[in-house]
């Protein structure tokens, strides 16, 4: 187990959290508190206003400590959103010493040129993840070490973002007193958090839903083969019903959860939803048929777009376990059904595996990504970085190990 509780912070769109929670060696996770509280202050996962989301951040901080007991000093903070992408970048070195074989140095060599990326000033590289290493041109190798060769290649895929939006997500922990061990792409810690080994093996795709982003990460050969985020979410959805239908966003939102679905039924036609009057709208009886038909195309093309990059990196026919849905998103109804059909593969929502505590309502898929880090930050503890950036060990955590 670890010897003080770990804490992970999630500052989204449409809430803010913190989770105090005990990892132990069977890769088993106890929650022991949390605290959340609606977001204010944030834009599609952007702070536009960081003494707001301050005032938040310390509100979901209280709430974690008094219910886990414990007085809170450092955390993981997970970072999500449209600006963080992901692509793949291949290393070549000349082996020191080829009658000797492939040597841990080789290794290293390899890994910090196919790592080191060349970006704009206002990006900056937050995780490295291994894909697949090269010897002589011939690929499939998962350990070179030992290996006779004159040329070791590896296929590295690097996240980057906005340097500035990730900092200032930092600082905002850092203004209300709390140190900022490490972060993490929210994306990664949701797969984390629900894939098993064999849903890694046989190839998975993981798509987290939050209210501003969307995140997905697509396992192949038992290793990440394409992660990435959107800048679309569920608030995109509750803005849609609001303009279509003449609703309050605060309307829209409730009835986007209490009744609309992904998936438009033809015999929604005839039933209705009256909408009571508020200031500045007026009475509305909405039908089902309409509110459905915005939340489908909004969704149909959120998917879409994630499908276009899995045949572009011709991966979709190696998703063998089908598609993860993670994210507040992931409760709207009809969209596992929308998804299959979308993929033309089984879909199912994911659940924090092997997690405990006091309350099973913090193993829903909206909490994928904070326990998921806090697995990340046990078996970072354990591990030494080998990449700088703002989370560059995932390598080793990510990658074919795990």
């Amino acid at each position: 187990m670890t010897d003080e509780p770990i804490v992970a912070i999630e500052i989204g769109t449409s809430k803010v959290c913190a989770m105090v929670g005990e990892a132990h060696r069977d890769d088993s996770i106890m929650i022991t508190g949390v605290g959340s509280c609606e977001s204010f202050g944030v834009r599609k996962c952007v702070i536009t206003d960081l003494g707001e989301v301050g005032k938040r951040v310390t509100k979901a901080i209280q709430g974690a400590e008094e219910s886990a007991n414990v007085e809170i000093g450092k955390a993981y903070l997970v970072i999500s959103g449209g600006h963080i992408q992901g692509v793949v970048n291949r290393g070549n070195v000349a082996v020191a010493d080829p009658d000797r074989g492939i040597g841990e140095d080789d290794v290293e060599s390899v890994r910090r040129i196919a790592g080191a990326l060349n970006l704009t000033h206002d990006r900056a590289i937050m995780h490295t993840i291994t894909q697949k290493f090269y010897v002589d041109g011939h690929g499939g190798v998962v350990n070179p070490r030992g290996m006779k060769g004159n040329v070791l290649a590896l296929d590295m895929l690097v996240l980057h973002g906005l340097t500035n939006l990730m900092s200032n997500s930092v600082k905002v922990a850092q203004n209300v007193g709390v140190e900022i061990v490490d972060v993490a792409f929210g994306g990664l810690c949701s797969a984390l958090a629900t894939l098993t080994r064999e849903q890694k093996e046989c190839g998975a795709l993981q798509i987290d839903l939050g209210g501003g982003a969307t995140s997905y990460v697509a396992y192949a050969d038992s290793a990440i083969a394409l992660a990435g985020s959107l800048a679309v979410g569920g608030d995109h959805v509750t803005s849609d019903i609001s303009r279509g239908l003449s609703l309050s966003i605060n309307r829209a939102e409730t009835l986007k959860k209490e009744a609309g679905s992904a998936v438009v039924d033809p015999g929604s036609q005839d039933r209705t939803v009256t909408v009571p009057e508020e200031v500045g709208f007026l009475r509305n009886t909405v039908t089902l048929h309409d509110l459905d038909t915005i939340i489908h195309a909004r969704m149909e093309e959120l998917l879409q777009l994630i499908r276009a990059e899995l045949e572009r990196k011709n991966l979709l026919h190696s998703m063998g376990a089908g598609v993860i849905l993670t994210g507040g998103g992931a409760r709207l109804k009809g969209l596992r059904d929308l998804a299959e059909r979308v993929f033309g593969m089984p879909c199912s929502i994911g659940r924090p595996r092997d997690v405990s505590g006091a309350s099973s309502m913090y193993e829903g898929p909206e909490f994928a990504a904070l326990v998921g880090m806090i697995r990340y930050a046990f078996r970072a503890a354990k591990r030494p970085a080998r990449h700088g950036g703002f989370g560059g060990i995932l390598d080793a955590l990510f990658g074919r190990l795990y």
